[in-house]
């Protein structure tokens, strides 16, 4: 076993049961909305369009930092500071992961109220694990040139602004505008070039 799958190993560990907290969240509000459509109540429980669309931003989110971890094989070396700071940032990344979805939907009527209170944390946490990847690349002399170019840090900053304006403006049709645009822009850098 080499340094980076002796590391990967427990990246991949969390990043994994961050993949597993939101489709479990997601089964679970299906799950309610199948049995209020059922029940007869005249209560039911609405999904909206929100709280989905962040559980695929954080999906396609925890993706891309799944292939940033591939890509920097090469230059992954054991050491307890790394072991600690990809510990730290893996379960950053399950909090964000873990919050997207109410373990308990019951408590709503409309998952959209769940999705604000919880969406400012979730983009605080991602733009701070940005951050953090930021600060561990300028790091790596191999890296860091490629890194500081006007496309790279534009392209970042207009990524963070995106999330910045998602946990400032609470406007419904703003938010899911923003959240789809999130997502747009990584299947376009990850799956079209």
């Amino acid at each position: 076993m080499n340094d980076f799958e002796f590391i990967f190993v427990l990246y991949a560990l969390l990043l994994g049961l961050s993949l597993v907290e939101v489709l479990g969240g997601l089964g679970r509000v299906l799950e309610l909305k199948f049995a209020s459509e059922s029940d007869g109540d005249g209560r039911r429980f609405q999904i909206g369009w929100l709280t989905p669309l962040m559980g695929v931003f954080v999906m396609v989110d925890l993706m891309s930092f799944w292939m940033f971890a591939w890509t920097l094989q090469p230059l992954i070396t054991v050491s307890p500071a790394m072991l600690l700071g990809v510990m730290a940032f893996a379960s950053a990344y399950y909090l964000a992961a873990r919050l997207v979805f109410p373990s308990d939907p019951k408590r709503f009527d409309a998952l959209d109220t769940h999705y604000y209170r919880v969406s400012r944390t979730i983009f605080g946490i991602l733009i701070g694990l940005v951050v953090v990847q930021w600060a561990y690349l300028l790091t790596i002399v191999e890296v860091r040139e490629a890194l500081m170019t006007p496309v790279s840090i534009g392209l970042t900053l207009f990524f963070v602004g995106m999330m910045v304006a998602a946990m400032l403006i609470r406007n419904q049709r703003v938010q899911a505008v923003l959240l789809v645009a999130l997502i747009v822009r990584y299947l376009v850098l990850y799956l079209i070039i």
